[in-house]
């Protein structure tokens, strides 16, 4: 009985080795997802995106008005400042 196991064994040795090379690569694929999730420059850059995102949905007329009121406002501080 033991030659008979030995001869069935390389096609399931073949299949093991398969699967086991098949999880090695799914650990990696996740080490690498967990390591990309928890890395601080790469979270800044994608909060970074997210933001231009964003800003890029934001209607030009409304952004333009925003701009204008945020100049004017320096432009009055900066005026009074100088006055005194």
């Amino acid at each position: 009985m033991a030659q008979a196991d030995t001869e069935s064994k390389p096609a399931d040795q073949d299949a093991l080795v398969a699967d086991i090379d098949r999880t090695r690569a799914e650990l990696a694929a996740t080490i690498d997802a967990i390591s990309d999730r928890v890395s601080p420059k790469k979270n800044a850059r994608r909060v970074l995106d997210q933001v231009r995102e964003r800003v890029a949905q934001i209607d030009p007329v409304i952004a333009g008005g925003a701009a204008a009121v945020a100049v004017g406002v320096v432009v009055l501080v900066l005026w009074r400042r100088r006055k005194r």
